[in-house]
């Protein structure tokens, strides 16, 4: 384990040459296929927030007894082309959470650093600074509702890359960045595949992989398997 004088020397380092002078990302266009995806987001996304209104509302209710604070997370995240916007989430951690350990966390397991359980699973594991309520909402994603309002304002789709931190995209080796190429997801297959059961560059390569393959069968096919995924918990923390 690194002490401490280390872990804040690597918290303050600065990020690679290659992430310092990037080349402008191409947003990949498919003008029918993104018409109609559009059309989907606008319809479901609109449609959920309605019919999940009373959910929402003691979603909202439950966190504001469980913890002090807004039970609303906002959070400036990377979307199409890197624009940044600002993402909303359920919050599931104590108020004034320092992001430090999650920046050291994924310093390292991007540059391959991170120790690895012995489930052979790199991911920020016993984390204190999550609530009781906040616990119970990540198992079944729940906190993760409020985004269907991000795509409501076109900033994300109900089908894509997760959306990356800023101080994540630091890093990326470049081939990385073409998960920045199409709207980040509410879900997609990251999700679908293992989610929290699978390290960071596993998430990346399925991002990519999705990219590449992008289509309207695959997003239909992500959706079907996110009910279920959602319904077990399945690799959740």
């Amino acid at each position: 384990m690194r002490n401490m004088e280390a872990a804040s020397a690597d918290r303050h380092r600065s990020p690679p040459a290659a992430a310092e002078a990037r080349p402008e990302i191409e947003a990949r266009v498919d003008r029918p296929t993104d018409a109609v995806v559009r059309a989907f987001d606008l319809l479901v996304a609109g449609l959920l927030l309605v019919l999940l209104a009373p959910l929402l509302a003691l979603i909202a209710l439950a966190i504001r007894v469980d913890s002090q604070g807004s039970p609303l997370f906002r959070q400036r995240r990377c979307g199409r082309g890197m624009a940044e916007f600002t993402v909303l989430k359920f919050r599931t951690m104590e108020c004034a959470t320092a992001v430090d350990p999650h920046r050291a966390y994924v310093l390292d397991v991007i540059r391959g650093e991170e120790e690895q359980g012995e489930d052979g699973l790199k991911k920020l594991k016993n984390d204190r600074r999550v609530t009781r309520v906040g616990a119970f909402l990540r198992r079944f994603s729940l906190d993760e509702l409020p985004q269907l309002w991000n795509v409501l304002r076109g900033e994300m789709t109900l089908v894509g890359p997760r959306p990356p931190i800023p101080y994540e995209v630091e890093w990326y080796p470049p081939h990385w960045l073409a998960r920045l190429s199409v709207k980040p997801g509410l879900t997609g297959l990251w999700q679908v595949s293992g989610r929290n059961e699978l390290d960071y560059r596993q998430m990346v390569e399925l991002d990519l992989e999705y990219v590449r393959a992008r289509s309207l069968w695959l997003n239909a096919t992500i959706l079907a398997r996110t009910v279920s995924v959602v319904l077990t918990g399945r690799g959740a923390v």
